[in-house]
């Protein structure tokens, strides 16, 4: 086990070719876990992918880091505008 402050080395599996880009995001959780499922929606059609299961105590870590770097973005480019909820059964954007 890693001492405290000292650095660890963490490998990134060959198998992963590369980012993903996502416009949905669907959040379900049980007392243990949760779990988020990304997709990719064009059109009529999408494909999901990443899924990723967390412990409520990892995810309060990631919202934290999320929210840290959020700042960071805005201090330095301006403040992001948020989107639109979706409503009905759209899915966030106009497929015209």
């Amino acid at each position: 086990m890693p001492q405290p402050n000292q650095p660890q080395e963490i490998k990134l599996a060959d198998n992963i070719a590369g980012a993903e880009y996502a416009n949905l995001m669907q959040v379900s959780h049980t007392k243990e876990e949760f779990m988020m499922m990304f997709a990719n929606i064009a059109g009529l059609s999408g494909r999901v992918v990443g899924k990723i299961i967390t412990s409520p105590g990892h995810l309060k870590r990631i919202i934290k880091a999320l929210q840290e770097n959020l700042k960071m973005y805005e201090d330095k480019f301006g403040s992001i505008q948020e989107a639109e909820a979706p409503t009905g059964k759209e899915i966030g954007f106009d497929a015209k």
